[in-house]
């Protein structure tokens, strides 16, 4: 788990923390965990191999994706079935992933008025006009059509859904939660940079929640 700190040390910023919780006597140095079961919730089969994928590819030694252990040809076995497999298999912990909602927020965004020093007059003597094809004798309206818009920018309203997404750490060898977490996404349309950005919204809040040692300076 703690590779995940540099692997996606550079995600963007479309997620982020909404809430965390930890088991006050765990941390991630006490578990010690040697192998951890990436488990996705995902009704598509597509999107839960694609994202096990992405997070086991970090250290595929020590992470590995569920669907080789917990897939449709088990799907009818009991609670307790399901977890005789993952222990027999060894497994010391383990990652979830589930999708919880998407809520439609909106947002109003003020326009900008924008002044560019280097900016000069066509037919004035000074400033950059030959990107606009404008020279000398150039009309009004010409001018005003090239020019203005890059001055103003009305406001206006925008539509935008954030999916929440929960992720937790089980420690398997004492049956137990130890930390969880759930974010909210604005965009999801790439699986990868989806769980990317999730992974290292948890590394962070792992660090300021306690489970996990902080950056060395």
């Amino acid at each position: 788990i703690a590779l995940i700190c540099v692997c996606f040390a550079s995600c963007g910023s479309n997620t982020s923390i909404v809430s965390s919780w930890r088991d006050p006597n765990a941390t991630l140095a006490k578990e010690n965990f040697q192998k951890v079961l990436i488990v996705a919730l995902a009704k598509d089969e597509s999107t839960r191999r694609s994202t096990e994928n992405r997070i086991a590819s970090i250290n595929p030694k020590v992470l590995n994706p569920s669907y080789n252990y917990l897939n449709q040809q088990n799907l009818n076995l009991t609670q307790e079935q399901k977890i005789s497999i993952v222990q027999s298999e060894g497994f010391d912990g383990a990652i979830t992933m589930r999708f919880i909602r998407a809520d439609k927020e909106t947002q109003y965004v003020p326009g900008t008025t924008n002044y560019y020093s280097g900016m000069g007059y066509p037919g004035m003597g000074y400033g950059y006009v030959g990107g606009y094809g404008m020279g000398y004798g150039a009309g009004f309206g010409g001018w005003y059509g090239a020019y203005a818009p890059a001055y103003y920018s009305p406001g206006y309203y925008q539509e935008n859904v954030y999916y929440y997404i929960e992720t937790n750490i089980f420690d398997l060898k004492n049956n137990k939660l130890v930390w969880s977490a759930t974010t909210k996404s604005l965009d999801v349309s790439d699986v990868n940079t989806t769980v990317d950005e999730i992974m290292e919204a948890c590394v962070q809040q792992m660090r300021a929640d306690g489970y996990m040692s902080p950056k060395s300076k």
